[in-house]
């Protein structure tokens, strides 16, 4: 086998594109179930299946950390040439999404009497979304340890494989969609059938893709002593635990924001929700470069390469600072037709129209951010990402309660600037002691299982 090509702008752009569509496509699964009840249910049943998505799409993406863990300890492990734990570290991923998912399932009641107790609905929505969820609850362990599978083939690079792997659970579940609610008439539960299967479906296929990619790679012996040593096992829940617990800060962020928003008043919350929606998909493209350098990062750092890790975070970097340029002028340029095009409600446009300046500084303000969340966890660095992004929060809340009643709606916006930069700043501060750690592991030539 000839060593790996040296990183280069082109190679970081191929890397992240396949990923852009990947993160593109995964919300056409909740759209396409919309669009297929949409040609034969009421409106209560498309409520119901809206409903239900957005529940599965809260739940699973709690889990996201399987994704984010499984890319980062992957690319250390690709990075440090060792094999074995190169496969380890997908099947102890695996495992532990399908262990979480079983306990979800173990879990539905109470999980779905929360769930509508936090979304109120009409009652006919609830019943009809109750079936839904009856349904899609079953996909909880494909779904996670397909997160798993998705990270391990980031970590590797393999980008283009992911890709394939999301346009297999699209294509399944659109087919079986129809086949269940058109053909079958099955309804709302038969939505949920389809989700289930498809992800079932495609984890199978993930398997396959698994084989194809092991097939190129060099033979390696796994044990099961190997793949649950205690230590390897540990880390893994030490990395997972920190991320989800970022996490659930991050989307405590977001929940602060619309509550602001909803104390502005209905038109300055309906016309943030609008705005979000363009931050979400320019998050969409940006992830793509963070989690890039994810993988890069990940793998530099595996072998103990500062000069590499620095190398790969600047180019990683470049190219997202030109996207988010390229994000904020065209929310700029277009901004006004975009919203005119998702609302024909005048007070919601105007609203949105008012905070457009501010969001579109969201994306040359935060990609930092992105890009420093890749950065630590590519190269597992749980504890700061917890307290970072817990400080982070701290001080986004601190702005909103001295600029909002002053300012009120720009307030609300300036404060949600602050967030990134602090997201960026917190995260920044644990650049000293990162750099100390990877030269540390480079000069102990003894360490084969860096745990950063």
């Amino acid at each position: 086998m000839t060593g790996p090509s040296p990183l280069t702008r082109r190679k970081v752009l191929a890397l992240a594109l396949p990923i852009m569509a990947a993160n593109m496509a995964t919300p056409l699964v909740g759209l396409v179930d919309i669009a297929v009840i949409g040609q034969t249910g009421a409106t209560a049943e498309i409520a119901a299946v809206a409903l239900g998505a957005l529940i599965f799409n809260f739940v699973f993406w709690a889990f996201g950390f399987l994704r984010m863990g499984s890319t980062a300890l992957t690319a250390q492990a690709d990075g440090r040439g060792d094999e074995a734990d190169v496969r380890a570290s997908l099947i102890r991923a695996v495992i532990t999404g399908l262990g979480i998912g079983a306990v979800l399932i173990l879990a539905q009641w109470p999980l779905k009497s929360l769930a509508f107790a936090v979304f109120s609905a009409e009652a006919d929505v609830e019943l009809a979304s109750a079936a839904y969820f009856d349904a899609r609850i079953w996909s909880a362990p494909a779904a996670l340890a397909g997160f798993a599978l998705y990270g391990w083939l980031i970590g590797l690079g393999r980008t283009g494989l992911a890709l394939w792997l999301q346009a297999i659970l699209n294509i399944i579940n659109a087919g079986l969609s129809i086949l269940f609610v058109i053909g079958l008439g099955w309804g709302v539960a038969g939505v949920g059938w389809a989700s289930t299967l498809a992800l079932w479906l495609h984890l199978v296929a993930g398997a396959g893709l698994v084989f194809l990619v092991l097939k190129d790679r060099p033979p390696a012996a796994l044990t099961r002593a190997l793949v649950l040593a205690p230590q390897a096992m540990a880390r893994l829940f030490a990395v997972n635990r920190d991320i989800f617990l970022r996490t659930l800060a991050l989307l405590a962020g977001f929940a602060w924001f619309n509550e602001a928003s909803l104390r502005e008043g209905t038109q300055t919350m309906a016309g943030n929700a609008v705005l979000l929606q363009f931050i979400s998909i320019i998050a969409y493209f940006l992830d793509a470069f963070a989690h890039v350098t994810e993988t890069v990062a990940g793998k530099a750092a595996g072998k103990g390469d500062w000069k590499g890790l620095k190398r790969a975070f600047r180019l990683t970097s470049e190219q997202a600072a030109a996207f988010a340029v390229l994000a904020s002028l065209a929310l700029i340029l277009f901004g006004e037709a975009f919203i005119h095009l998702i609302t024909a409600d005048e007070a919601t446009r105007a609203a949105a129209m008012a905070f457009l300046p501010y969001c579109a500084l969201v994306p040359v303000m935060g990609f930092a951010s992105w890009q420093l969340d890749g950065l630590m966890i590519g190269t597992t660095r749980g504890p700061l990402m917890r307290n970072a992004m817990v400080a982070a929060l701290i001080i986004y809340v601190a702005l909103d309660f001295a600029l909002r009643p002053l300012l009120g709606g720009d307030g609300l916006w300036l404060a949600f600037l602050g967030y990134y930069i602090a997201r960026a700043g917190t995260l920044a501060m644990g650049l000293p002691g990162l750099r100390r750690d990877i030269l540390s592991y480079a000069s102990t030539p003894t360490a084969s299982a860096r745990d950063a």
